[in-house]
């Protein structure tokens, strides 16, 4: 009774085929659709603040991009990101902020810097992001002090348990002095 059930839903799953699967987003680019002109496709490699339509694709995919990528992918991001422009110094910043810890004091610097340049669009998105950079290097700033803490915890336990041997040691000394004496004394 209970097989019927299973078999009617993996026949309808099987008949369904793979058309009701998402189709992978293309890795090149972001593609939004355009009721106005039919497709707008945004596929530049680094943002910009030009092109209005694309600002918002352009640069979540940069962020997912940096997020995603590894530190050999940054490293070739960051060498083309040269220049003061301030799209080029936020672009640095949102790849800043997925690096290493070294990195994120750069990132929060550059983007306090140049945050109010952005487009008004931009502003929010680019503050989030600022905004967890800032929640990440203050847990792992928590994390240090922790850290550091737990050493100084286990350097001062290391020293109290050397104290305390060294103690009852000499413990032991006084009272093999205070038996020799008593030995001593019942004997005479």
């Amino acid at each position: 009774m209970t097989l019927r059930p299973w078999l009617t839903c993996l026949t309808t799953l099987w008949l369904a085929g793979c058309q009701y699967l998402p189709t992978p987003l293309p890795s090149s680019g972001v593609s939004m659709p355009n009721t106005a002109q039919g497709t707008l496709s945004c596929t530049d490699a680094l943002p910009d603040f030009d092109d209005d339509e694309c600002l918002m694709p352009e640069w979540v995919a940069f962020g997912l991009a940096s997020q995603r990528g590894d530190r050999a992918w940054r490293e070739a991001t960051l060498a083309s990101l040269a220049g003061e422009a301030k799209q080029r110094r936020l672009s640095r910043a949102v790849l800043l902020s997925w690096g290493s810890e070294q990195q994120w004091d750069r990132a929060s610097e550059l983007y306090k810097a140049d945050l109010a340049s952005a487009p008004a669009e931009l502003q929010p998105l680019l503050r989030y992001w600022l905004n967890e950079l800032e929640g990440r290097r203050r847990l792992a700033g928590q994390l240090a002090e922790r850290r550091r803490a737990l050493d100084a915890a286990a350097e001062e336990n290391a020293a109290l348990t050397e104290e305390l041997e060294a103690m009852a040691e000499k413990l032991e000394q006084l009272t093999a002095i205070e038996q020799n004496i008593n030995l001593r004394q019942q004997s005479e």
